[in-house]
This record gives C-alpha cells, sequence and structure tokens, in this order.
C-alpha cells in the first residue's frame, strides 16, 4: 500500500516541473519566461515545506502512523524545488555572477531571506537517510530537523516580501505555516503539563 502511494507521490510531485518543461518546448511560457519559473518553483517550494510540515498534526490527530514514512519524500521535493527556483536565479536571471548575488543578498531583504531559506534546507536534505538518523542519533537528528521550521518563516517571509503590494497569497501560506507551528508548540506544552493523579470511581 505505502509503496503504491509513494509511487503516485512521487508522480503527483513531478507535475508542476513537467508542466515547465512542456511551457518551455511548445513557446508557451509567456513574455517574461523567468519570472514564471522563479514564481512556479518558489511556490511549489512552499507547499511543499508546508506540506512536510503538516505531517506530523495529521498523524497525531488521526492515530495513522504510517503517514510519518512520506514525509521524507515530500521533504525532499521541497528541497528538488528549492534547487530549481535558486537555480533559477543564479542562471537564468544573474548568470552566476558572483558579485551581483552576493549584492543582492546583503541590499535586498527578500533575497536575503530566500537564500536562508535555501541554506537551512541543505543540511535537511544531506541527512535525510537512514544512515544519518543511526550516526547522529535519533535525538540529535531531531534537533537538527528542527531547522525545517526555520526554513519555512524564512520562505513565507521571502514570499510576503517579494510581492510587496498584494499579500492576500503569502498571507494564505503564513496562516497555514503559523497553524502548523502553533500545534506543534501547544503539543509540547501538553507534554509539560504535569500529570493529575486519576482519582479512584466510586463504586
Amino acid at each position: 500500500m505505502i509503496r503504491y502511494l509513494k509511487a503516485a507521490i512521487w508522480l503527483g510531485c513531478l507535475v508542476p516541473c513537467g508542466r515547465l518543461i512542456f511551457l518551455g518546448l511548445t513557446g508557451q511560457l509567456g513574455a517574461n519566461p523567468i519570472e514564471l519559473i522563479t514564481l512556479s518553483t518558489g511556490t511549489w517550494t512552499l507547499v511543499f515545506i508546508l506540506t512536510t510540515l503538516s505531517i506530523t498534526p495529521l498523524r497525531k490527530i488521526t492515530r495513522q502512523k504510517w503517514l510519518t514514512r512520506l514525509r521524507r519524500l515530500i521533504g525532499l521535493f521541497a528541497f528538488f524545488y528549492a534547487c530549481l527556483h535558486f537555480m533559477t536565479y543564479i542562471w537564468l536571471d544573474k548568470f552566476f555572477d558572483a558579485q551581483e548575488v552576493i549584492k543582492d543578498v546583503f541590499k535586498r531583504p527578500f533575497i536575503t531571506a530566500g537564500f536562508l531559506a535555501f541554506l537551512t534546507m541543505i543540511p535537511l536534505a544531506c541527512t535525510s537517510t537512514a544512515r544519518s538518523i543511526r550516526a547522529m542519533g535519533g535525538r540529535n537528528w531531531q534537533l537538527l530537523h528542527r531547522l525545517i521550521y526555520l526554513s519555512g518563516i524564512a520562505a513565507v517571509i521571502h514570499f510576503w516580501w517579494k510581492v510587496k503590494a498584494d499579500v492576500r497569497e503569502p498571507a494564505i501560506y503564513a496562516a497555514i505555516l503559523a497553524l502548523m507551528l502553533g500545534f506543534r508548540v501547544l503539543s509540547a506544552a501538553r507534554k509539560r503539563e504535569p500529570q493529575r493523579p486519576r482519582t479512584p470511581e466510586r463504586i
């Protein structure tokens, strides 16, 4: 069952990339193809980050532990689209001009936020294997992978600052992110609450 579900997720996650390839081959990327590719890959990166963050709340609410087995796959697709987004920027937009990229990072806040989001995703992708979990230890691995929270926050800020005027779409992503993080805060708070002793039932 999980094998077929993962195969379906693979195909579904590749659809946005396949669509861009199709539009490019058929000359339908519009008057500004770089902007279209940048927006599409960035949006899907954010979608997959939020989907990854939704796995734990869904697992706890539905008590379906098998959902955890999908998290790594979706997270890797988030990194895949982040790489496409980043490559579109440094290749098609900046033509690998390192000085221009560095100047953008320090002078344009939304680029700074996007660069931070991408950098924090790299160690997550590099340590996504079972071997990494064994080598690092479960606790250390979990601490490292909390970087996904920073990735999500930075990605939302990047999108928000990019659009400037009409922030309705990034506001939706910000609300979803706040919901995901809020769920985790509440769960952590409940774990820290001392359990009250149960009073014996009267017969």
